[in-house]
């Protein structure tokens, strides 16, 4: 039993680059709620966060850009050559992550949630699960994802791996171990196999399929499914027809980045919008019409179960990234509640690196607060 009355919570753990996120998603897309402890980590040094001023204190100001937050990169180059450092940093950030964590579990309405975190079994936040499900990768395949997704030099990559205890460690304590080398698919296989023998109400926490719809143009929103990717690439490649053409397989790889919600006129699949929630802020990167709909009865089915669809995932904010004629719209996006900002005038730091990491070149932000309240004020 877990230590949070009336839920089912999964541990979620592996090693750098093994693929973690990529299943914390899959059982997004399963109805789990998702909790990225690490970015709630980020959260908690924030300027103006209780962790702030004390690892300023430990460490010097020397790990502070010109911004005055933080430089991450800066921190990591002194912890990960020391594990006493190490050792230090966590003291003062991870009790700050538990109690994040457990405002989250506690606030959220899903009866299922999943907690990711690299340091989940060191910090012993595992015993509070339910199960314990441990990612693996062969060490080569870390290397490369690193070297890729992480700009790291082969030298710094070996660094941060060496830091961390041997994989087997955990796997040795897991109820679950996913092996996350090869497709998507592979992987969603193992996840779906283990969700299915282990979570008790995972009938139940599967999303319902139909969200919302007007009945008199026959629209209807549905939440995007693997078994749909062989349908949304064909819309895309026909909606895009100037982009390189994407597979079933492409699709379901970037199930391991982000959801889909799909605008159906009776069966046909005529719309789609592809978005992501990350560290309480949604991200929506991928808005396709096909041009003959009514845009405005289209472009607010999908915004709003976009917004409806994150804010029962706690987010604070939403961004929107669309082309400059979509951002012309004016009308439709200030009846929608955004306007369109640049990533540094968005006022929390959380949403500022949301933007920059999200934002695809050529493409205009438009932005809404989805809570008054920021939840995890100060962290």
């Amino acid at each position: 039993m877990s230590q949070w009355p009336g839920k089912y919570v999964i541990g979620l753990t592996g090693n750098i680059a093994t693929g973690k996120s990529v299943v914390r998603r899959m059982l997004e897309h399963l109805g789990a709620y998702g909790i990225d402890a690490d970015a709630l980590a980020h959260r908690a040094i924030a300027r103006g966060a209780p962790g702030y001023q004390p690892v300023v204190d430990l460490f010097g100001r020397y790990i502070l850009g010109p911004d005055g937050e933080i430089d991450r990169r800066r921190l990591g180059k002194i912890v990960f050559n020391d594990p006493v450092a190490l050792a230090d940093l966590e003291r003062i950030v991870h009790p700050l992550v538990a109690q994040a964590i457990d405002f989250l579990v506690r606030r959220a309405s899903q009866p299922v949630a999943v907690i990711e975190a690299i340091k989940l079994v060191e910090a012993n936040l595992h015993r509070a699960c339910d199960s314990l499900w441990v990612v693996y990768a062969p060490p080569e395949v870390q290397l490369a994802r690193l070297m890729r997704t992480r700009g790291l030099t082969e030298a710094e990559a070996r660094q941060r791996m060496a830091a961390q205890p041997p994989q087997e460690q955990k796997m040795a304590l897991a109820d679950v171990i996913i092996r996350n080398a090869g497709t998507f698919e592979e992987t969603w296989k193992q996840v779906v196999v283990a969700w299915q023998r282990l979570v008790p109400v995972a009938e139940a926490t599967a999303p319902a399929a139909d969200v919302m719809s007007s009945e008199r143009l026959a629209l209807t929103v549905v939440r995007g499914r693997p078994r749909d990717a062989a349908q949304i690439a064909a819309l895309i490649n026909r909606l895009r027809p100037k982009a390189p053409l994407l597979t079933a397989e492409d699709i379901m790889a970037a199930f391991g980045e982000k959801a889909f919600l799909l605008l159906r006129n009776n069966t046909t699949l005529q719309g789609v919008i592809g978005w992501q929630v990350e560290n309480l802020v949604a991200r929506t990167t991928d808005i396709l019409l096909e041009p003959t709909l009514p845009l405005k009865s289209a472009l607010t089915l999908l915004i709003q179960e976009m917004e409806r669809a994150s804010k029962d995932l706690q987010c604070e904010a939403s961004l929107v990234f669309v082309a400059p004629e979509l951002a012309r719209q004016e009308l439709i996006w200030r009846e929608l509640g955004y306007k369109i900002t640049t990533p540094e005038q968005l006022e929390a730091l959380a949403w500022q690196e949301a933007a920059r990491e999200s934002m695809p070149p050529g493409t205009v932000l438009l932005f809404k607060k989805l809570r008054q309240e920021r939840i995890l004020r100060p962290i």
